[in-house]
C-alpha cells in the first residue's frame, strides 16, 4: 500500500518539477550588465582589458545590480540633489562625473552619518570639514549643508587634481586621504592609483563611482525601471533668509516664516539645535521651504 502511494505521489509531483525545470536563471533573475570594453570618466578612458580591473569592475555591476532598495533609492533620489550639485561643479570647474562620488559616499542621503564620524551627503569628517572652512559646532553643522558642503567637496577635488591630474586618483585619495594615497604612488612607483594595491575598500572605490555613471545613465540595464515622475523632485526655496544675530526659538521663527518646525529643520538639516544663539557671529543662509 505504501508503495502504491508513494508511486502516485511521485506521478503528481514529477511533472511539476520538470515544468519548473523549463524556467531559466535568467528568466528568473535578472542579470547584471557585462563589463565594457572601456569606460569615459571626467574625459579619461579606462580600458578593462586586465583581468584584475575586470573583475573588479564585474564585482561593482553586480553589487550595483543586487542591493535592490540602496539603488532604488538613489534613482528616486538622484534629480532632487543632482540638480542642486551640478550648477556649484560647475562653477568650480570639477567634471559633472564627480557627482558620483557623492552617491557612493551617501546613497545620496542627506542625513547619512558614517560610523567613522563622517557626515552629510559627501560625508565629510568633522577634521576635515573644518579644515575647508565648514562650521561645525553644537549648534550648526554645516557638513549637511548642501550648498556649503558641495563647495568644500569642489575645494578638496581641485586641490586633488592638481597634485595628481588623474580623477580616478583623487577619488581614491577622496576616500583614502591625499597623504595616504601619496605616500603609496611613490612606495610602489605608479601614477596611477587604479595600479596600486590599497585595502579593499579604496581598491573598490574607484569601480563604484565608474559603475555609479553607468547606473544613473542607464538604470534599465541593471534592472531599474523609475520614471520621472517617480523620482523625488527638487523645490526651489520660497525664499532664503539671511541672518547675523541670534534666533533663540527656532520654533518661533518657523511660526514667523509660515512653516512648520519640521519643514525648517528638513530643509536646513545643518541647523542641529532648536536655537541658534550664534555667538561667533556668522552670517547664515536658512531656507524658508515653499508649500510643495
Amino acid at each position: 500500500m505504501k508503495r502504491l502511494l508513494t508511486a502516485i505521489l511521485l506521478s503528481l509531483l514529477l511533472p511539476a518539477m520538470s515544468s519548473a525545470q523549463r524556467y531559466s536563471s535568467e528568466d528568473l533573475h535578472f542579470r547584471s550588465p557585462s563589463v565594457p570594453k572601456y569606460s569615459v570618466f571626467a574625459g579619461d578612458t579606462i580600458r578593462f582589458n586586465r583581468s584584475d580591473l575586470y573583475e573588479r569592475m564585474d564585482r561593482e555591476l553586480i553589487a550595483f545590480t543586487y542591493s535592490h532598495s540602496n539603488s532604488l533609492l538613489m534613482l528616486k533620489r538622484s534629480d532632487k540633489y543632482f540638480q542642486q550639485v551640478e550648477p556649484l561643479l560647475k562653477l568650480y570647474g570639477i567634471p559633472d562625473d564627480l557627482k558620483y562620488l557623492m552617491a557612493i559616499e551617501s546613497n545620496l542621503n542627506p542625513k547619512a552619518y558614517s560610523t567613522a564620524g563622517a557626515a552629510g551627503l559627501w560625508q565629510f569628517t568633522k577634521a576635515t570639514g573644518k579644515e575647508f572652512g565648514l562650521v561645525i559646532d553644537g549648534e550648526v553643522d554645516e557638513r549637511y549643508n548642501i550648498e556649503k558642503e558641495t563647495i568644500a567637496a569642489c575645494q578638496y577635488l581641485k586641490r586633488a587634481y592638481d597634485r595628481y591630474g588623474d580623477w580616478m586618483t583623487v577619488a581614491a585619495s577622496y576616500n583614502a586621504g591625499m597623504a595616504g594615497i601619496s605616500k603609496r604612488l611613490a612606495d610602489q612607483k605608479e601614477k596611477t592609483a587604479l595600479n596600486l594595491w590599497l585595502v579593499e575598500e579604496t581598491s573598490r572605490y574607484m569601480f563604484r563611482i565608474l559603475v555609479a555613471k553607468m547606473f544613473f545613465e542607464n538604470p534599465a540595464a541593471f534592472g531599474f525601471q523609475v520614471g520621472s515622475f517617480e523620482k523625488y523632485p527638487y523645490y526651489a526655496p520660497k525664499k532664503v533668509v539671511t541672518v547675523n544675530e541670534p534666533i533663540e526659538n527656532l520654533v518661533d521663527f518657523a511660526k514667523n516664516h509660515g512653516i512648520s518646525y519640521y519643514q525648517l529643520k528638513e530643509a536646513n538639516l545643518w541647523l542641529r539645535d532648536s536655537k541658534l544663539l550664534n555667538k561667533a557671529g556668522h552670517s547664515f543662509k536658512i531656507i524658508i521651504p515653499g508649500e510643495k
